[in-house]
């Protein structure tokens, strides 16, 4: 990429494209820079700037194509704006706020094409959650999630229901709970083993959630738990080699899961594969480079592209890594100059894939991608 950059996100438009914005990068400044990189050229690109530099953010693809990039903070302010990206033009325009300020949320695609924005913190940590309706370009309130949180995960499930794990709050969060579209209602459900943050959920091809790593008070975690929709509980499944936090987690075409990298005893460059149909984990060949809040994006060809993120001594990447699933093996993601830390990833509709900047001091200009 052109910067380095961590707490960033990462988008995959319709196109195929991915879409990368936002973010930390050097000194620890906030940044409003936009990139693309095209699957097809493995080339990088800049496109349009944001409007508000911010991290800590949500983005999310659009029915209609365009990224919804909304919340986030900016030194001590938390921040309700959001914004539109349209791919045809490369250029952002502002939207009507949220009614409240926040970061460290989630949004959520629901079923008619709405984004469910839920907890998250400003001055305090938020419960509230409410509603964009691309539609019509207006915010409404909806239900209040049982416990405030955020830093936590939100999973949609098969039957459009919305399943929230883990976060910060008050206290230890071993509670998960579920948004209902059709009520606009949260209700708990089962509780889980461990009280996670930092960690990854992925919804399976048999419907169940994979809640994998993260931290519970002060422990850095190998252990997974598989959620079931179908009775509302969690059961133990195998460990991972290794504990991580601030890791990504990708469900790949095959149906199994891959977890890059984190933070463990030290930072890590490892990888490993979960296999749904015997619960266990393999290691695979490691990355090019440790890294953590990253992002990583399943491209349309299968293979996992693996974006900036940040490493110790505030030393932060723009460098990518493409896994290739076929042989299970990372190569260099052209590099063009960009860093970026923690993000998130959006495949845009033209295959390209969006980047933005990251907090850390130190950057490294290369990428790289998972297949």
């Amino acid at each position: 990429m052109s910067i380095a950059r961590y707490f960033h996100t990462a988008s995959i438009l319709t196109n195929g494209t991915v879409l990368v914005n936002g973010g930390f990068t050097a000194g620890r400044t906030y940044t409003v820079t936009t990139e693309l990189y095209d699957p097809s050229t493995g080339m990088w690109t800049n496109t349009g700037n944001m409007i508000s530099p911010r991290r800590l953010h949500t983005a999310s693809v659009l029915r209609d194509g365009k990224v919804l990039v909304a919340g986030g903070e900016i030194g001590w302010e938390n921040l309700a704006s959001a914004e539109l990206y349209d791919p045809s033009t490369g250029s952002w325009t502002n939207i009507g706020n949220m009614s409240t300020a926040r970061m460290g949320h989630t949004a959520s695609i629901l079923a008619n094409g709405s984004v469910l924005i839920a907890g998250g913190a400003n001055e305090h940590v938020l419960a509230t959650s409410e509603l964009y309706n691309p539609s019509t370009g207006l915010w409404t309130n909806t239900g209040t999630l049982t416990d405030a949180r955020y830093e936590h995960t939100a999973s949609v499930l098969t039957d459009g229901k919305v399943l929230v794990v883990g976060g910060y709050t008050a206290g230890r969060l071993l509670s998960a709970e579920l948004y209902d579209p059709s009520t606009g209602l949260w209700t708990k459900t089962g509780s889980m083993k461990n009280a996670p943050v930092s960690h990854t959920a992925s919804v399976l091809t048999d419907g169940k959630v994979l809640v994998v790593g993260g931290r519970d008070f002060g422990v850095t975690l190998n252990s997974a738990e598989l959620y079931d929709p179908s009775t509302g509980s969690w059961t133990n499944t195998g460990s991972m080699h290794r504990a991580r936090l601030s890791h990504t987690a990708s469900v790949l075409t095959n149906g199994k899961v891959l977890v890059i990298d984190g933070v463990g005893v030290g930072e890590l460059s490892s990888a490993e594969l979960y296999d749904p149909s015997t619960g266990i984990w393999t290691q695979i060949r490691s990355l090019h480079a440790d890294r953590h809040l990253h992002t990583a994006s399943v491209l349309k060809n299968g293979n996992v592209l693996v974006v900036g993120g940040a490493r110790e001594l505030d030393y932060h990447l723009n460098s990518a890594e493409l896994y290739d699933t076929s042989i299970e093996v990372c190569t260099d993601a052209t590099s063009k100059n960009i860093k970026q830390v923690k993000n998130t990833a959006s495949i845009l509709n033209n295959d390209h894939v969006l980047f933005p900047d990251d907090h850390h001091d130190f950057d490294l200009n290369n990428t790289e991608l998972f297949s």
